[in-house]
C-alpha cells in the first residue's frame, strides 16, 4: 500500500469477512480486522467497581494487540473511519471499544466516526450500509457492558464461595446455572420415574389384498385408555373373547374422510437452526455456527468471495420484502406456479423481547443452488447451507394438503377398532422440506388404507395383545436444551452455543449418546445453588433480567440502576451463605442407615471421583463404599510379584481421580506410582531421536498429549495426534491433526516457524 492518505479505514471481526468486503469497496477503502474483541476486563478482583457506579476496567486483549496496532498505525493515514462490525450487542461493543483505544492513542481527533450495518454480506447490502450510515448506538453498548459486568460480579464472587464451600477449581455463571438446573432437574425426575405396563389390542385385517390395522378403542361400550388393560392375563382375556365373537371377520361400520392442510415451518432463526442442524445433520450447536459463521462471512463460488446467508444470530422470522419477491420467483421457475401462493407468507416472531430487527436466517441469492456450488464448499457447509437454502424456499410455498381417511370397525355389540390413514394429495412445500422432530420419528407421509364401504365384512387375519411400558422423559440433546431454554426466555441467540460448551468444559455435565448428563459435581453445584441461591437459579429470575436488558439495549433502562438493583441482595446473600454455611452441609447428604463397623450414621460424600457413601465417623472410620452398594472398603490388592523400585515396599493397586493406577503401600512416606495402562502407540516415528515412537498419554490434568517413549533420553512431545506424513512446507518428518472450534480439524505442521495448515478431510 502506497504511503498516501487511504480516505476510509473499514473495520470488521475477521479476514474472512475483510476479504468479502473490500472487493465491493472502491480504492479508497482500506478493510482491516479486529480479529474478534479487542479489550476485555482486567482478569483480576476490581475490574467492575460497584461502589464506583460499576466502573469496569478494561485492557486489550493479548492475542489481539498486533491487530490492534495495526489499526492504529492505518488510522493515523486515514480521514474517516467505519465501524463495520457485527450488527448486534457485541458487534456495536467491539466498535466502541477500538473507538476507545484509538481515542486513547490520540490517533482519531475529529476525524468522523460512523457505523455502518447490514445483515448479508452482498455487493447491494454493503454499499447501502455504507451509503447510509449511522452514529454508534450507546444503548446496544451498554446493554453488552451490563451483560459482561453481571456475568463478572456473579462468577467473581460465587465461584470463590464454591470453592470453599464444595471443592477448588469450580465456578458458577449467571446464565449457566439455571441451564445446569434442567439438565439436574430432568434426571432427578428421570430416577423417580416408575415405569407402569400397559396393553393395546390390535387387529391385522386383510381385504382385496392388502393388509392393514386395526387398534381397540371400546370394549364393552366403554372407551378405553392408555391404563384399561394393564397385564397379559387381562389383554389374553380380551383378545380370546373377541376372536370368539369375531369369528374370522370385522364389519365396516363408519368410514370418515377429512381433509387437512399443513403449512410450512418458519425460516430458521438461531436457536431452531442449531436444532435442525442437531436433529438432521448430527451437528453440535458449536459446529453448527462455526460452519454458520464461514457462510455469512464470504466464500468464494467462482467469482471471488460472497456471503452465502444472511447473518445468522437472530432471533426474527421476518424476510425482507426483496428476499420474499425472489424466493417466489425461483419456487415459479423450479417447481412451478401452482407451488407459488397467492400472497406472500409472513411469519410473526413468538420470542419475546425479539433482539434488533434482524432478518430470519437466509440465502442472499436464492439462485445460487446448493448443487451448483457444492464444488466449492466443504462437506459441513454444504450440509448446512442446504439445509437453509431448502426451509427458506420452503417458507414461500404453498401448503401441503392431506386427505385423512377413518375407519371404524365392530366386533360383535359395543367393541370397536380402529384404522386410521392418510394420503398425501398435494406435497406442496413438502416437495423441498420438513422439519425433524426430537424425540419421536416423524409420523407425515402416505399411510395408506384400502377402500371401504360401511356394512363391508374384512376378513381378520390376527388379533393379538401388544405390551408397553411408560417411559421416563428423555434426557435433553442440544436441540431440546436450546428449545427449552429459548422457552423459558433464557439467553440469546449469540450465547447458546457458549452455555451448552461451559457446562460440558466445567465437567457439570456429559453427554452420553448425544443426550447431557449431570456428573456428580454438577449435582452438587447445583444442589448449592437451587437451596441457596434460589432466585439466582430461578427460571423466571433469569428471563426477567434478560428481558431487563433488552430494555436497555432500547433505551428504556438505565444500565448502572439495573446493576445496582441486582449486586446489593446478592453480595449480601453471599457474604451471608460464607458465615453461615458449611461444607458438609453442601457436600453430604445423611442417609438412614448405620456404618456396618462401628454404628453411626452414614452419609453420601463428595469425593475426588465422584459421590459415594461413607461413614460420618470419619477418619476414625475409614467404612467407604459405592453408591450402588459395591466397592466396600476391603484389604488393597496387593501386586503380586512386584516391589516398589524406590523402598522395596508392596505395590498395591489404589483408585486415583483419572483411575486405577498402581501405588507403593508405604504412602505417604513413599509417592512412587505407575500407570495400569501402558501408554497407547500411534506408530509414528520420533521425528527428534528417529528412535522411539510417538504414544498417547494423560496428563495430570486429564488432558492427553504425544511423546516419544525413549523418555527421558529423549523429551520430543506434541499436543494433537501424530500423523506419519511430511510437511509439504518445511519437510519436517511429521504433521498433527490439531482441532479447533474456529477453523475446524486440520493437518498442521508441529513447528512454530512453519504455519502449514490445511483441512483435514476424513480418508485423506
Amino acid at each position: 500500500m502506497s504511503e498516501a492518505k487511504t480516505l476510509n479505514l473499514v473495520i470488521v471481526e475477521s479476514p474472512a469477512k475483510a476479504k468479502t468486503i473490500k472487493k465491493y469497496l472502491g480504492p479508497n477503502f482500506e478493510v482491516l480486522a479486529s480479529y474478534g474483541h479487542v479489550r476485555d476486563l482486567v482478569p483480576k478482583g476490581g475490574a467492575v467497581d460497584p461502589k464506583n457506579h460499576f466502573a469496569m476496567k478494561y485492557q486489550v486483549i493479548e492475542k489481539n494487540t498486533k491487530h490492534v496496532d495495526e489499526i492504529c498505525a492505518r488510522m493515523k493515514k486515514s480521514q474517516a473511519l467505519y465501524l463495520a462490525t457485527d450488527p448486534d450487542r457485541e458487534g456495536e461493543a467491539i466498535s466502541w471499544h477500538l473507538c476507545e483505544i484509538l481515542k486513547e492513542k490520540k490517533v482519531l481527533g475529529a476525524k468522523p466516526v460512523h457505523r455502518v450495518a447490514f445483515h448479508e454480506m452482498t455487493r447491494s447490502a454493503i454499499q447501502a450500509a455504507i451509503s447510509h450510515p449511522r452514529h454508534l448506538s450507546m444503548e446496544l453498548v451498554n446493554a453488552q457492558q451490563a451483560r459482561r459486568a453481571l456475568d463478572y460480579l456473579v462468577g467473581f464472587n460465587l465461584s470463590p464461595l464454591l470453592w470453599k464451600k464444595i471443592r477448588r477449581g469450580l465456578s458458577a455463571g449467571r446464565v449457566q446455572s439455571p441451564a445446569l438446573r434442567l439438565i439436574v432437574e430432568r434426571e432427578e425426575e428421570i430416577e423417580k420415574f416408575i415405569s407402569q405396563e400397559y396393553w393395546t389390542i390390535e387387529a391385522d385385517l386383510k381385504t382385496q389384498k392388502q393388509a392393514f390395522g386395526a387398534k381397540l378403542i371400546q370394549y364393552h361400550h366403554d372407551k378405553l385408555e392408555q391404563f384399561s388393560i394393564t397385564n397379559k392375563d387381562q389383554a389374553e382375556s380380551v383378545v380370546n373373547e373377541l376372536r370368539t365373537i369375531a369369528n374370522g371377520k370385522l364389519k365396516v361400520e363408519k368410514v370418515t374422510r377429512s381433509q387437512r392442510k399443513r403449512n410450512p415451518t418458519p425460516p430458521f432463526t438461531t436457536s431452531t437452526l442449531q436444532q435442525e442442524a442437531s436433529r438432521k445433520l448430527g451437528f453440535t450447536t458449536q459446529r453448527t455456527m462455526r460452519v454458520a459463521q464461514q457462510l455469512y462471512e464470504g466464500i468464494d463460488v467462482g467469482e471471488g468471495s460472497v456471503g452465502l446467508i444472511s447473518y445468522m444470530r437472530t432471533d426474527s422470522v421476518n424476510l425482507a420484502n426483496e428476499a420474499i419477491e425472489e424466493l417466489r420467483r425461483l419456487i415459479k421457475d423450479r417447481y412451478g406456479a401452482d407451488d407459488v401462493p397467492p400472497e406472500p407468507k409472513v411469519y410473526k416472531t413468538r420470542t419475546k423481547n425479539a433482539q434488533e430487527a434482524h432478518e430470519a436466517i437466509r440465502p442472499t441469492t436464492p439462485h445460487l443452488l446448493p448443487e451448483a456450488i457444492k464444488h466449492a464448499l466443504t462437506p459441513d457447509q454444504f450440509k448446512l447451507y442446504s439445509l437453509i437454502w431448502k426451509r427458506a424456499v420452503a417458507c414461500q410455498m404453498i401448503h401441503a394438503t392431506i386427505d385423512l381417511v377413518s375407519v371404524d370397525l365392530s366386533c360383535g355389540e359395543g367393541n370397536t377398532f380402529r384404522a386410521t390413514g392418510s394420503t398425501i394429495t398435494s406435497p406442496g412445500f413438502m416437495k423441498v422440506y420438513l422439519e425433524g422432530v426430537d424425540e419421536a420419528e416423524s409420523d407425515e407421509g402416505e399411510k395408506l388404507l384400502p377402500p371401504l364401504t360401511e356394512g363391508e365384512l374384512i376378513d381378520l387375519e390376527e388379533l393379538k395383545g401388544d405390551q408397553h411400558f411408560t417411559e421416563p422423559p428423555p434426557r435433553f440433546s442440544e436441540a431440546s436444551l436450546v428449545k427449552t431454554l429459548e422457552e423459558h426466555g433464557i439467553g440469546r441467540p449469540s450465547t447458546y452455543s457458549s452455555i451448552i460448551s461451559t457446562l460440558q468444559h466445567r465437567e457439570y455435565a456429559n453427554l452420553e449418546q448425544k443426550r447431557f448428563k449431570p456428573t456428580d459435581v454438577g449435582r452438587i453445584v447445583n444442589k448449592f445453588l437451587t437451596h441457596y441461591f434460589t432466585q439466582y437459579v430461578d427460571y423466571d429470575f433469569t428471563a426477567k433480567l434478560e428481558d431487563a436488558l433488552d430494555d436497555v439495549s432500547r433505551g428504556e433502562k438505565e444500565w448502572v440502576p439495573l446493576l445496582a438493583e441486582f449486586w446489593e441482595p446478592f453480595i449480601k446473600l453471599v457474604h451471608t451463605t460464607e458465615e453461615t454455611v458449611q461444607r458438609k452441609d453442601v457436600t453430604q447428604e445423611a442417609l438412614n442407615e448405620n456404618c456396618p463397623k462401628c454404628s453411626k450414621p452414614l452419609s453420601v460424600r463428595l469425593g475426588k471421583r465422584g459421590r459415594f457413601v461413607g461413614c460420618t465417623g470419619y477418619p476414625d472410620c475409614d467404612y467407604t463404599r459405592s453408591l450402588d452398594g459395591t466397592g466396600e472398603t476391603t484389604t488393597p490388592q496387593i501386586v503380586e510379584g512386584r516391589q516398589c523400585p524406590k523402598c522395596g515396599g508392596d505395590l498395591i493397586m489404589r483408585m486415583g481421580k483419572y483411575g486405577q493406577f498402581i501405588g507403593c503401600s508405604q504412602y505417604p512416606k513413599c509417592k512412587h506410582i505407575e500407570s495400569v495402562n501402558k501408554p497407547q502407540t500411534t506408530g509414528v516415528v520420533c521425528p527428534q531421536c528417529h528412535k522411539g515412537n510417538l504414544t498417547k498419554k494423560k496428563s495430570r490434568y486429564g488432558t492427553f498429549f504425544y511423546s516419544c517413549n525413549q523418555y527421558p533420553d529423549c523429551k520430543y512431545a506434541i499436543n494433537h495426534e501424530p500423523m506419519s506424513e511430511e510437511c509439504p512446507q518445511c519437510h519436517w518428518p511429521i504433521l498433527m491433526k490439531k482441532t479447533t472450534k474456529r477453523k475446524g480439524t486440520e493437518k498442521v505442521c508441529p513447528q512454530k516457524t512453519c504455519g502449514y495448515a490445511v483441512p483435514f478431510e476424513e480418508g485423506g
